[in-house]
């Protein structure tokens, strides 16, 4: 079984930027797709950023291209997502989730079995 832990969150200035990671751990533990979701207050969760973790398959979602960025580091079986030029529309619960069966970058909630806790993340304007 993975265990994800996620940190970085917190309060960031509206075009400053704000790095999440999510630490994997387990038993032989080895993702093959990692995933950032988030869930903004009155809305439904909605996927951010994904990765393959080998190979080159990644996915963001629009409101996000050009500003996040999602890397590997392999050595510590963590994720980041670097979140660059923020804005309120970026203020949510930011959950970090992992995937031992897909090996593509999904954006299907149901194709990631391992969750963290969510972590806040808040913009000022």
């Amino acid at each position: 079984q993975a265990q994800l832990v996620e940190s970085g969150g917190g309060l960031v200035q509206a075009g400053g930027s704000l790095r999440l990671s999510c630490a994997a751990s387990g038993r032989s533990f080895t993702p093959l797709a990692m995933a950032w979701f988030r869930q903004a207050p009155g809305k439904e969760r909605e996927p951010v950023a994904s990765i393959s973790w080998y190979g080159s398959n990644t996915y963001y979602a629009d409101s996000v291209k050009g500003r996040f960025t999602l890397s590997r580091d392999f050595d510590k079986n963590m994720v980041h997502l670097q979140m660059n030029s923020t804005n309120p529309d970026d203020a949510a619960i930011y959950t970090c989730a992992t995937s031992l069966t897909i090996v593509s970058a999904s954006t299907i909630s149901r194709d990631y079995t391992y969750w963290g806790q969510g972590i806040q993340v808040t913009v000022s304007s």
